[in-house]
């Protein structure tokens, strides 16, 4: 025949015909050598799926005692039976066997010339050259190595598949798709497990057999060794016991051990009863505690420790070993790649602990995808991120906490009492409350306690329930979060806008009142928190754990003993559900929508480069719920006031005075619901009528091109409106798509006057820092002309006079002290700060002085020191 394609046939040969493999299964050939010719049904064409045709010649000889592959093919197709020997023509040190007499103790890669020449001399040799392929290389010693099997103990896997398969269904895994899908597909194709290893050290197999193995022993204890051996055992290495034998019961002269040890994985496997020593110790600890509540590891182990705990588990006890499982991803090295030794692509951990702490790397692991089974790529600056955005907020929330119990107890004379318990607490504040609403309306009356205090209580409940129900399910990706985004709440809502509060701005009993519930609440925090972050929360608790016992001691004086503080965070037990309060759900949403209207004001500011410390006249919020604006007008108005700088706070319920309206579908949602319909359904949401978008907005449905489309299927966007007779850059608004804040940004005198004097407040804050002073020093405020330029004091400018006179009350109410001329400072006041200052275009001279010997004149002093050291 001639060469297809008009492509030249090579020298020698010609083409005979053309056919598909398909045509050779079954045939039968002679073989190339003649050594193992007289195999039982050997030396015939078989097919299987791996054997390609875009590598190689598409025909591949089977050696199954050499390859994976080879010995599954020729184990279906009946060339060899299991548990029956391999035909194998090399031995243990990759040397020809006597079987081949014509190479028989050669080593297999020094043979290739006399093979090819044997070929060649039976004119079988076709073709003559060298190719270059992938083959396997020892990573030690970087020699080639040759894969070849040898006679193993085996645990009979594939009898028990069935049983595996249901006890893997009860069980419960975290995330659940390596359960259903990974782990299920390796039970499913699971085979026969090798369990011995030819090796020294190890744990020997405890099987004693003749020398022709038809009498096999199997010693199960210490006990039983001893007994057959007449000696005492004390040591079960090979070493100690390979020399005992055992008399044969069948006239087969003595048994002895087999020279195997077992399977690491077997041992890690035997874990739940090796480490009790059952069945021959702790029988009653490990029936009552098996399976285990929960085992963790990587996501490496479905094909190693997780499989053998199960196979081992189900062979035994007929029930999985485990009843939970979490299981984690692998972190690799900020490049994708396997962390390695030898590419140092990793920072080393133990200068990451060093420098950011155990706490901060144990977060930063447990917030990320590896706790839902994916991979992370670990870099140092996330590790940084956690103390930046996690732990510098957290401790100083605790730390304003702590100086400001401080410096209520020098101010009331008396020690703070937190509460020994929540409910002691509780009652505390409510009574607290009370005393600061009838001081303050001059009678005595009952109060509700204040909003913030509600909210960040109610806060707590909800997280405490969340984290105890996540937890039960093995949830870790779902529970960190959460907690990350309470500390945020704490710091950057309840802490920051109850400053004054808890600086006593509100009355003694309202600064118990507030000091009271953050002392709770981080209380709880570090007992939610403390498996999560064991060392800051134990520093914390630690503290706080002085007031408590403080707490209990007093309340021993007028009642019966009560149970001691716990020394530990860590013997605290986590914190109970406690069943939510009327109003919980409605303030907790009222200060999440405070939170987003407060956030709008500030884009607005930002847009308009206007400075938080310049005040607005007048912000107004737009939303339809009534309760909501009742709350913004009410309790919750001080803060967005304080927040957003302005001197008026107003409401509407009219969306339609500031805004239009339009609708838009929500593409992820409607488009595997509609398919191919999806492009008429959205150019008929973005048709709807202003009447039809509020009317969907109240029932939370609406028909749109014949489908009826639900809540959340559609989103109502708000787009600003200005009022009618307003000139452009008058007023200007943002809004999250629920709620809209309209800002008017006109700037009068008055307001700027105002702005000023927060510089002012400013500054003043800005040198007591500096000075190193503490909200417990307590000092004076002075104000001087700064020098001129000739040295000759000169005045201070008329603009900042202006401030320090017409703004006294706000800076005396912001700085705790009013703001005087420096002409009037008493000769025994000490200096311990002075700066020049600029507010408004104009400077001055900022002074702070205390009275001798007073914490603050130390404080100064050990601040200058340090400055002088670095």
């Amino acid at each position: 025949m001639a060469a297809a394609d008009g492509a030249a046939e090579p020298a020698g040969f010609a083409v005979l015909a053309k056919f598909k493999g398909a045509e050779l299964v079954g045939a039968q050939y002679d073989p190339l050598f003649p050594y193992f010719a007289s195999h039982h049904d050997a030396f015939r064409v078989v097919s299987d799926g791996y054997v390609t045709d875009d590598s190689g010649t598409g025909v591949v000889h089977q050696a199954p005692a050499f390859g994976e592959d080879d010995y599954r093919v020729c184990l279906a197709h009946g060339v060899i039976a299991k548990g029956e020997g391999v035909p194998c023509p090399i031995d243990l040190n990759g040397r020809f066997t006597e079987q081949v007499t014509d190479f028989a103790g050669k080593y297999v890669k020094d043979a290739d010339k006399e093979i090819i020449a044997h070929i060649k001399a039976a004119g079988r040799l076709v073709d003559h050259a060298s190719l270059n392929h992938s083959y396997p290389f020892c990573w030690r010693s970087d020699t080639p190595l040759i894969y070849r099997a040898i006679p193993s103990w085996f645990v009979k896997v594939e009898s028990i598949k069935e049983r595996l398969l249901a006890n893997n269904e009860v069980t419960y895994w975290v995330p659940s798709y390596v359960k259903e899908k990974r782990f299920h597909n390796w039970l499913e194709g699971a085979h026969d497990w090798a369990i011995s290893r030819s090796r020294f050290w190890g744990t020997p197999i405890p099987i004693w057999a003749s020398d022709d193995f038809e009498e096999i022993r199997v010693i199960g204890s210490i006990e039983e060794l001893e007994q057959v051996a007449g000696r005492k055992v004390t040591d079960l290495h090979r070493h100690f016991i390979d020399d005992i034998t055992i008399p044969s019961s069948k006239g087969k002269g003595v048994l002895r051990r087999i020279d195997d040890v077992f399977d690491c994985w077997f041992e890690s496997g035997s874990m739940p009863y090796g480490q009790l020593h059952y069945p021959f110790e702790n029988k009653e600890l490990f029936e009552n505690n098996f399976p285990a509540d929960f085992v963790a590891e990587g996501l490496d182990q479905t094909r190693g420790w997780f499989y053998t705990l199960m196979v081992l588990s189900t062979a035994l006890f007929d029930k999985p070993a485990f009843k939970n499982l979490v299981c984690n991803g692998l972190v690799l090295a900020a490049d994708g790649k396997k962390m390695s030794k030898r590419l140092k692509n990793y920072p080393d951990p133990t200068e990451v602990i060093n420098k950011y702490g155990a706490d901060a790397l144990r977060l930063y692991l447990i917030n990320s995808p590896v706790v839902r089974a994916e991979t992370l790529r670990f870099k140092e600056e996330g590790v940084f991120s956690v103390v930046k955005d996690v732990f510098l907020p957290w401790y100083n929330a605790y730390r304003f906490l702590v100086q400001n119990v401080r410096r209520w107890e020098m101010e009331a004379q008396e020690r703070f009492n937190p509460g020994a318990t929540q409910e002691a607490a509780e009652q505390l504040i409510a009574a607290a409350a009370a005393e600061a609403e009838a001081a303050a309306a001059g009678q005595t009356s009952s109060s509700s306690v204040a909003v913030l205090d509600r909210w960040i209580a109610a806060a707590v409940r909800s997280l405490t329930a969340f984290v105890r129900t996540e937890m039960e399910g093995y949830r870790l990706y779902t529970v960190v979060p959460r907690l990350v985004s309470f500390i945020d709440q704490l710091t950057n809502i309840y802490v920051r806008y109850n400053r004054k509060r808890l600086k006593g701005g509100k009355g003694r009993a309202d600064c118990a009142a507030c000091l009271t519930t953050l002392f709770q609440v981080l209380l709880t925090v570090t007992k939610v928190m403390a498996p999560f972050t064991p060392f800051i929360c134990e520093a914390m608790y630690q503290n706080l754990r002085r007031s408590l016992v403080a707490a209990q001691q007093q309340q021993q004086n007028g009642t019966a003993a009560v149970e001691a503080v716990p020394a530990s965070v860590h013997w605290c037990d986590m914190p109970p559900v406690v069943q939510e309060h009327e109003g919980d759900a409605r303030i907790q949403a009222s200060v999440n929508r405070m939170q987003a209207v407060i956030e709008a004001g500030r884009l607005v500011r930002e847009k308009n480069n206007r400075g938080l410390k310049q005040p607005v006249r007048k912000v107004t919020v737009v939303h339809p719920d009534p309760d909501f604006l009742a709350d913004i007008t009410g309790e919750l108005s001080e803060y967005v006031i304080g927040e957003l700088n302005t001197l008026e706070l107003d409401t509407c319920s009219d969306m339609l005075a500031y805004a239009e309206l339009a609708a838009q579908p929500e593409w992820q949602l409607l488009g595997k619901k509609l398919g191919k319909d999806m492009g008429k359904v959205a150019a008929a949401v973005k048709a709807l009528s202003v009447d039809d978008i509020l009317g969907y907005e109240k029932s939370g449905s609406i028909t749109v091109a014949g489908y009826e489309l639900g809540p959340g299927e559609i989103k109502v966007v708000r787009n600003f409106k200005p009022p009618a007779g307003v000139a452009p850059g008058d007023v200007d608004a943002a809004g999250d798509g629920e709620v809209l804040v309209v800002m008017d940004l006109v700037q009068q005198e008055d307001l700027v006057a105002q702005g000023l004097a927060r510089e002012v407040v400013n500054r003043y804050q800005r040198l007591r820092k500096k000075a190193g002073l503490t909200v417990t020093d307590v000092v004076d405020l002075y104000f001087a002309p700064a020098a001129a330029a000739d040295g000759q004091a000169a005045a201070v400018g008329e603009l900042i006079s202006k401030i320090m006179s017409a703004q006294s009350a706000y800076l005396k109410e912001s700085l705790g002290v009013s703001v005087l001329e420096l002409s009037t400072k008493p000769e025994d006041r000490v200096v311990i700060a002075e700066e020049v200052q600029s507010v408004g275009g104009e400077e001055f001279m900022a002074v702070i002085a205390a009275a001798p010997g007073s914490s603050a004149v130390t404080a100064a002093a050990k601040a200058v020191q340090n400055m002088s050291v670095n």
